[in-house]
């Protein structure tokens, strides 16, 4: 049987895949750092599609940490933003995260009801591509985009997981996967800096963010699976780790902000 990968973007493209796929969330700036960044450190965490969802959630969960934006700006009765830098700072990890962003949260949300869903971005991929070689023999990576546009940092986290799927023997499902993962051969994360998502932390005054994203790359040999409401951490093997991190050429914990994946 072929093995097939499609990269495709925005919360609206996940129903047509939630039969027969494993649905990749990919939201670089911010939804899926801060949701890695906040498990990491030990807290649980459920994204959401809406603010209604996230006030049903908050009244089953003990003390939650409601973390959210929504075109820039933190809803009524969230207590800070979508920002890894800010949860990796906190030290309450015993409350449980209810994260909603303007595009991430939903399609992490909606990969819930796929066949399978995970969280991936520019710090697990990876291990991200090693599981779902082991795993799935379809594969959809859906960036988040934001109004309407599929940007440079999920695309380049989309084509460094789907070129890496190529290296299992994956081929691309069409030839939009195809020029996504070309057009990324080569580069490093320097060259998301054009993005859109980019400028907005540098308007605002969030560039706390950006510098956490670039000093945490393929630093995280984990998969993060969607069970049920909740996504979770699933550590890879340790040899599968190893072969990971050969087949690569990188070394996750030495790796330098600022790499490259060809």
């Amino acid at each position: 049987m072929q093995r097939t990968v499609k990269i495709d973007c925005l919360p609206e493209s996940v129903e047509r895949y939630k039969k027969g796929y494993a649905v990749v969330a990919v939201d670089v700036i911010r939804a899926t750092t801060t949701t890695i960044t906040a498990i990491l450190a030990g807290r649980r965490c459920f994204p959401v599609p809406n603010v209604e969802v996230a006030a049903s959630l908050s009244r089953k969960l003990a003390d939650p940490l409601m973390v959210g934006e929504l075109g820039g700006d933190v809803p009524g009765g969230f207590e800070i933003t979508n920002s890894p830098a800010l949860l990796a700072a906190r030290k309450d990890v015993e409350r449980p995260m209810i994260l909603l962003s303007s595009s991430g949260s939903k399609i992490m949300y909606e990969a819930q009801f796929a066949d399978a869903g995970y969280v991936a971005c520019l710090r697990n991929y990876s291990a991200q591509v090693e599981h779902l070689a082991r795993h799935h023999s379809r594969v959809v990576i859906i960036g988040a985009g934001s109004r309407g546009e599929f940007r440079e940092e999920d695309q380049l986290c989309c084509a460094w997981i789907g070129r890496g799927l190529l290296r299992h023997g994956f081929v691309p499902e069409d030839q939009m996967t195809a020029d996504v993962i070309e057009r990324w051969r080569g580069a490093s994360v320097e060259d998301m800096l054009v993005s859109n998502s980019v400028k907005y932390l540098r308007r605002t005054g969030q560039l706390e963010d950006l510098e956490y994203i670039l000093q945490h790359i393929d630093d995280v040999p984990s998969a993060f699976p969607i069970r049920g409401e909740e996504v979770v951490q699933e550590p890879l093997p340790v040899g599968q780790r190893l072969q990971s991190s050969s087949s690569h050429g990188v070394e996750r914990v030495l790796r330098p902000a600022f790499g490259t994946a060809d």
